[in-house]
């Protein structure tokens, strides 16, 4: 089981990405938009840079929904090798059936 605390901080960098995500989009538009005027254009970046560090979605870690693992991550399960692993042997995952030889 991870730590709560790297649970908690995660999700509260979930909260941030989602409400700063109109803003962001916004002000990026405003930044690459060749046809404002340098000086805008540079506004609009140094807006960017005062926005929280943890609203942008490139600090977003994806973690397990079972354990809260941040490694090993199957994006499609949402889960960890770990926990699907164990779910699988218990029979808890429909058409998941465990191998031997």
């Amino acid at each position: 089981m991870a730590k709560v605390s790297m649970v908690e901080r995660e999700k509260k960098r979930q909260r941030l990405v989602a409400k700063y995500a109109e803003k962001r989009a916004a002000l990026k538009a405003a930044a690459t938009n060749e046809d404002l005027s340098p000086e805008e254009r540079f506004k609009a970046r140094m807006k960017l840079a005062k926005l929280p560090r943890n609203s942008s979605p490139t600090r977003l870690h994806n973690r397990c929904q079972v354990s809260g693992r941040p490694k090993a991550y199957y994006r499609k399960l949402k889960m960890s090798r770990i926990a699907l692993r164990d779910l699988a042997s218990r029979g808890e995952i429909p058409g998941m059936v465990k191998s031997s030889w």
